[in-house]
């Protein structure tokens, strides 16, 4: 009897000194599936979190043994993850559809001029801007806007295509555009028929378009920005790099930031004006807790379904046409040169060999082997054979969008012909170069979801399990290798890898939580996971009702 008291006495004393001795935390998370993400991949069942970082991570008795809280989460075996990160997306541009008509559910001409119809009934503004449009859906070449014309005689129209490199305008845009047959410099660029536009304009010419479309601002602009944020937050993005921004746009989500509205982070990659130079990139990089300006971008060249991407040879199913290359060699160069001097990362997007190999050649005219400048390759869809070696050869990054690849598989070997089809969308082979690679979305081109953009990488399939076998499946990726693409690598795209991107002591706590495990159910089940909390910072931006 006098033995067991003082055992009991002793216990007591014991645990009372180790309560005593635990450190607080703002929240622990416990009985978990917890992917650090880490160096060794690391996988722990707790984690602790104070003042908005990672406090440790470890097992259940680990972290209740070390540290207390007035907040417990017992998640029941619920898979957690890194923040998930986007690491190309246009989060401006996403703000700005929700304005918009949605035209990518219309199936056919007919069904996007009834959305076109309803949207400006709903919301009757003097310009009519949509956003969404395929022709490759509708199995038919590009529309003319003879209907559009007949529609809308007075208001003007603007149709932006999913990729946002063509348009389809009405004459009542035109003559405000003050563009006719004659004033285009490169044809290639409108398309003309018996001396008249059909409507469709691609690359700066489409781009000339949006540019008339009154942008919003003040109140406007951050309602929008909000939205798209919360949008984000329910699938489970706590970090966005916007290819893509004026110094205006940069400022306004500055703001929000600091008043603590925008929580969303943003790594902003400056659109290429001399006013985005002189605000930014000469007074050098920008490093707030939620906002990084230190990149530019460019375009080297259009998109793929709308025949704009540059191939080496002609397009398979169209040989009067090998693309279109949006800027030279030589202005690629001087502006490599001058965001050198400055520090600032170059993101070109390429989407065509020739386009790719073009930027390979000017980057490496820059470039030292083994440099961690990350210069990127946006996209890099299409490269021939004999490239692949420079990704590698002069560090430079490959940021692709997985769900482009099951996006296109239906067409895309149309466009490109049964042997360059082999070296698109190569995903695994460009990984190996630098073994590691950052996956995004492309949004608003395609959908926000980075579980589809996991599942893509993975599965190679599009969400009806089409086809069977995967598309090109030997350039998938594993699901450790999918993770770290939307999670760390994405991160280190961004020159963020110190701050965010796996669950490590002193890093930002911004994780996510699923209902189901994406790294262990079956690959079938793994784009029906649904978000059920995003944390930013250790506190809940979105909770599944």
């Amino acid at each position: 009897m006098i033995q067991r008291l003082v055992f009991t006495f002793l216990t007591i004393t014991v645990l009372g000194a180790c309560n005593r001795d635990r450190s607080m935390a703002d929240l622990i998370i416990k009985n978990a599936v917890i992917y650090t993400a880490d160096s060794g991949f690391a996988i722990y069942t707790a984690m602790a979190v104070q003042n908005g970082k990672v406090l440790d991570v470890g097992d259940d008795r680990f972290i209740l043994e070390n540290y207390k809280s007035d907040s417990i989460l017992d998640l029941s075996g619920k898979p957690v993850y890194p923040g998930f990160i986007d690491a190309h997306c246009h989060f401006y541009g996403y703000a700005q559809t929700k304005r918009f008509a949605d035209l990518s559910g219309a199936d056919s001409f007919n069904q996007m001029l009834e959305k076109v119809n309803e949207h400006h009934a709903a919301h009757p503004d003097f310009w009519i801007v949509g956003r969404g449009w395929d022709q490759n859906k509708w199995n038919t070449g590009f529309p003319i806007n003879e209907a559009l014309n007949k529609m809308f005689p007075d208001n003007p129209v603007v149709l932006i295509r999913v990729d946002g490199h063509a348009v389809l305008v009405n004459e009542a845009a035109i003559k405000i555009s003050g563009l006719t047959p004659d004033s285009i410099s490169d044809k290639k660029m409108a398309i003309v028929s018996k001396g008249k536009f059909t409507g469709v304009f691609l690359e700066s010419y489409a781009d000339l378009f949006r540019n008339l479309i009154p942008s919003p601002e003040g109140d406007q602009l951050t309602k929008l920005l909000l939205e798209a944020a919360d949008d984000c937050f329910s699938e489970g993005l706590t970090m966005v790099a916007d290819a893509g921004l004026d110094a205006t746009v940069i400022d306004h989500m500055d703001e929000l930031q600091d008043d603590r509205k925008l929580k969303m982070a943003i790594y902003a990659m400056l659109n290429p004006t001399e006013d985005n130079f002189e605000r930014y990139m000469k007074r050098g990089i920008l490093v707030k807790p939620k906002l990084i300006v230190r990149s530019v971008k460019f375009y080297a060249d259009g998109a793929l379904g709308s025949r704009g991407g540059r191939l080496i040879e002609p397009y398979a199913d169209d040989p009067s046409t090998s693309g279109i290359l949006t800027i030279a060699p030589d202005e690629l160069g001087r502006n490599c040169v001058l965001a050198y001097d400055n520090g600032y990362q170059i993101n070109t997007h390429a989407i065509g060999d020739a386009a790719v190999r073009m930027v390979l050649d000017v980057y490496s005219n820059y470039l030292l082997p083994g440099n961690d400048l990350r210069w990127r390759i946006e996209h890099a869809q299409v490269v021939h054979k004999n490239d692949f070696k420079k990704f590698g050869e002069f560090a430079i990054i490959p940021s692709i969008q997985a769900t482009h690849a099951t996006s296109d598989m239906n067409w895309a070997g149309k466009r490109l012909g049964p042997y360059r089809i082999k070296n698109a969308y190569a995903y695994r082979k460009l990984m190996l170069q630098n073994n590691w690679i950052p996956n995004g979305t492309d949004f608003p081109i395609e959908g926000i979801s980075p579980v589809k953009t996991f599942y893509a990488s993975v599965a190679r399939k599009n969400i009806n399990g089409y086809p069977a076998k995967g598309f090109q499946k030997e350039n998938a990726l594993t699901r450790e290798e999918a993770l770290r693409s939307v999670t760390f690598w994405a991160a280190k795209a961004c020159f963020e890898e110190n701050r965010r991107g796996s669950l490590e002591p002193g890093k930002n706590a911004d994780f996510v939580i699923l209902d189901k495990d994406i790294m262990v159910v079956p690959e079938k089940e793994i784009h029906r996971a649904k978000v059920l909390r995003t944390y930013i910072d250790g506190k809940a931006v979105y909770t599944r009702n």
